[in-house]
């Protein structure tokens, strides 16, 4: 146990294997449970969100995924509070717990047609319920994984929470793009929408099953200083923390989970084919972004590997949505938005061990909780909502650059200022 809870612990006992999948599956359910949302975006807004005009009840349906962003920084600092106070596994059972509650009420609601104004307060009120619980499962379970990692594979280990989020998205858009499929829009209106949600539920069973003798990565302690110490101590960190976010972040929310969205009623794709342009980016994170981890695992510092994805990320933003928006096949859009995702997302999992080495262990879950849900919140809960304002404003599908290219300035300036020893 004191080996486990050491800066170097080493993944040798079958023990610690398990506590590593318990970690990666928890997650993946508790990321799944949240952006499944964005997969039927068009589809709520037509049932909760009801208007004349087609864009302005998807433009609702995806300022409310937006607002489930807005109670990640306090989940992030109640959660990991808790994680660094109590241990891991209390911080992670209570995620778990809220988000199977936010996700039960949306599988279940009635829609506008039959009980008005109250089905759109309620939709609010689950996505609020799932992003308190999110804003502290990211940050405590990349704390645990980093804390059963000797330094040599802290990258590689921390991947896994990124892959397992990717594994989320695959499973999102695969059952999206099935009962597209096989259900009629009809059918799809009616009940069909609420599948994604309804399996989704098994974040509450499985997630208990798999976790229950999950054992600690760090002891807890009883004194824990003033958050006002805290945010004083690590204010460098946890600034330049937030704006790194801004890349990865913006990057998921655009390239992946609103992409089926955009090719849909921007380019006119098929509801099927724009689905498996999630699931294509997904597979393809999934085998690279621990791919990633491992090479950056080979080098001392951190920021090199961050300095030539981001940099290729920038150039290459512009080139991939103007061969996009300008005819090519369906096939070609699909390797295209893949290969430009892991470009952008390849390096996540060392930009997050960089964050979580700037702060002492017993601070650890909580200042990763608190810079990814803050960046989150900033650079990613009204990032779709903003780019279709953008779009049906400017009738210009190139859009969603001027917002990427944004994002990943500001990260790169962050990246040059981020505390030395990086």
């Amino acid at each position: 146990m004191s080996s486990l809870a050491s800066e170097a612990a080493p993944i040798a006992s079958r023990q610690s294997r398990n506590v590593v999948f318990a970690i990666v599956i928890g997650n993946g359910l508790v990321v799944y449970d949240f952006t499944v949302y964005s997969f039927s975006a068009v589809i709520i807004g037509k049932l909760f969100f009801p208007s004349d005009n087609p864009i302005s009840s998807l433009l609702m349906s995806l300022l409310a995924f937006g607002i489930g962003f807005t109670m990640r920084p306090l989940g992030a600092l109640v959660i990991g509070h808790l994680a660094d106070r109590k241990g891991r596994k209390a911080g992670l059972n209570v995620s778990n717990f809220l988000m199977a509650t936010g996700v039960a009420l949306i599988a279940f609601m009635p829609t506008y047609e039959s009980i008005g104004v109250t089905a759109t307060l309620l939709i609010v009120i689950a996505r609020l319920l799932q992003g308190f619980a999110v804003g502290g499962e990211i940050g405590v379970a990349s704390t645990a994984l980093m804390e059963l990692a000797p330094n040599g594979r802290r990258c590689y280990l921390v991947s896994w929470r990124s892959a397992s989020q990717a594994a989320a998205a695959l499973a999102g858009a695969l059952i999206g793009a099935a009962t597209t499929s096989f259900l009629t829009p009809e059918q799809l209106l009616a009940w069909g929408w609420r599948i994604p949600f309804i399996l989704g539920l098994l974040i509450a069973p499985v997630s208990w099953v798999i976790r229950r003798n999950m054992i600690e990565t760090v002891q807890p302690v009883k004194q824990r200083p003033l958050l006002t110490t805290f945010l004083k101590a690590y204010r460098s960190p946890l600034f330049f923390g937030i704006l790194l976010v801004a890349t990865p972040t913006a990057s998921i929310y655009l390239m992946v989970l609103y992409m089926p969205t955009y090719l849909v009623r921007t380019l006119g794709m098929s509801p099927t084919i724009s689905l498996l342009s999630a699931c294509l980016s997904s597979v393809m994170l999934f085998i690279a972004v621990p791919l990633f981890g491992r090479i950056a695992d080979r080098y001392r510092r951190r920021k090199p590997i961050q300095y030539v994805t981001m940099l290729a990320s920038i150039l290459l933003v512009y080139p991939v949505f103007h061969v996009l928006t300008h005819g090519v096949s369906e096939w070609v859009s699909l390797l295209l938005i893949a290969g430009y995702s892991v470009v952008a997302l390849g390096s996540n999992s060392v930009t997050t061990v960089m964050v979580m080495e700037s702060f002492p262990r017993h601070h650890r879950a909580m200042g990763m909780s608190i810079v990814y849900s803050f960046g989150v919140t900033l650079f990613g809960a009204f990032s779709p909502f903003l780019v279709t304002l953008l779009i049906d404003a400017t009738h210009n599908p190139m859009a969603p650059v001027g917002y990427l290219l944004g994002a990943m300035l500001i990260s790169l300036f962050a990246l040059v200022k981020f505390p030395s020893g990086a």
